[in-house]
């Protein structure tokens, strides 16, 4: 799609973005950034991008392919930066960034030094910090790969508490969701809070959310560089409607229930289970901020046997029950 329609229709395109994907990049997380400049950039769904444009840049034009196994073939070559107002790279797994054309490394650079803001979507962060492009920023990282970014860059300690961070002219986002909720901050800022709304509306989601929500995902104190508990916890969250017993986790990552609960004590200081019980009472209490959910469906969705049970749990560790959590909590809107 190029900026000829635009130019026919009177106008430069006020948000120009160039797409960088890795190799194995993760297909929805750029998906829904591409999905919200798209209905930004025109009257309706039309897609004609007259107030924004977007490129997917390649260093070879060969296609990429996604996480996922769906490829998407470039626009055009690696050219002036300077063409574009934010240069976005979208990571995917963590094993093939260290593979990534040293071509596009070079590029970045050299965005970063004629002052393009840079993007790091899902692990772009690791891609720009693997740069050497994020050196004295703030970052973003999704709490799923929090842990895999302490090992791979000493000293450095990423937010996974948030879904998305600017920080002057690098901003970086935990992909998934919250990449539509970034890409509607920039329709904001260049285009206007009506258009960036309208996008996220089509797309069914009921407003933009600040870089300061925070991500649904394990609580910070559970974050471990010890394999095995992170693996479990993992699976533990996967399965948080109808939670593991102790016996079945060990038996999935194929280890003794004994061994198991040695690694959690010396990683978290706590058994598998009170681990469990923090990880479900993290999301409740995201999902009590949520006012469309009740405290019934709640109790479900985090593996609580039934209602009461949830709320003497919740009483039990918070000091106060649900309902009166829900009230005192500030909403997503307040957030904003």
């Amino acid at each position: 799609m190029s900026e000829v329609t635009a130019l026919q229709n009177g106008s430069t395109p006020r948000l120009r973005i160039g797409f960088v994907l890795a190799r194995r990049f993760t297909l929805s997380a750029f998906a829904n950034f591409v999905d919200v400049l798209r209905l930004a950039a025109d009257e309706g769904d039309r897609s004609r991008p007259i107030h924004c444009s977007w490129k997917v840049l390649s260093a070879s034009m060969n296609p990429v392919r996604s996480s996922c196994g769906v490829t998407i073939q470039p626009d055009e070559r690696l050219e002036d930066p300077r063409r574009f107002d934010y240069i976005v790279v979208v990571g995917g797994l963590i094993d093939e960034i260290e593979k990534l054309n040293p071509e596009y490394v070079t590029y970045l650079r050299r965005a970063a030094e004629l002052g393009v803001p840079l993007v790091g979507v899902c692990t772009g962060a690791f891609i720009l910090y693997r740069s050497g492009l994020m050196q004295g920023y703030r970052c973003c990282v999704s709490w799923f790969h929090h842990a895999d970014f302490l090992e791979q860059f000493d000293g450095l300690v990423p937010i996974s508490d948030q879904i998305f961070i600017v920080d002057r002219d690098r901003l970086t986002c935990s992909g998934g969701a919250s990449s539509a909720h970034l890409a509607a901050f920039l329709v904001d800022r260049h285009i206007g809070r009506s258009a960036a709304r309208k996008s996220l509306h089509i797309m069914i989601i009921d407003e933009a959310m600040t870089g300061d929500n925070p991500q649904p995902g394990l609580p910070m104190e559970l974050t471990t560089r010890d394999p095995l508990v992170r693996k479990a916890l993992i699976r533990m969250q996967q399965a948080m409607d109808d939670p593991l017993t102790i016996a079945e986790l060990a038996k999935g990552l194929q280890v003794s229930r004994r061994k198991l609960e040695r690694h959690f004590h010396k990683a978290l200081g706590l058994t598998p289970a009170e681990a469990g019980t923090r990880m479900r009472l993290a999301q409740a209490k995201f999902m009590l901020r949520q006012p469309e959910m009740t405290i019934t469906d709640i109790a479900t969705s985090t593996g609580f046997c039934d209602l009461s049970h949830f709320i003497r749990v919740f009483h039990d560790r918070e000091g106060l029950t649900p309902e009166v959590f829900r009230r005192q909590a500030p909403s997503p809107e307040a957030l904003r």
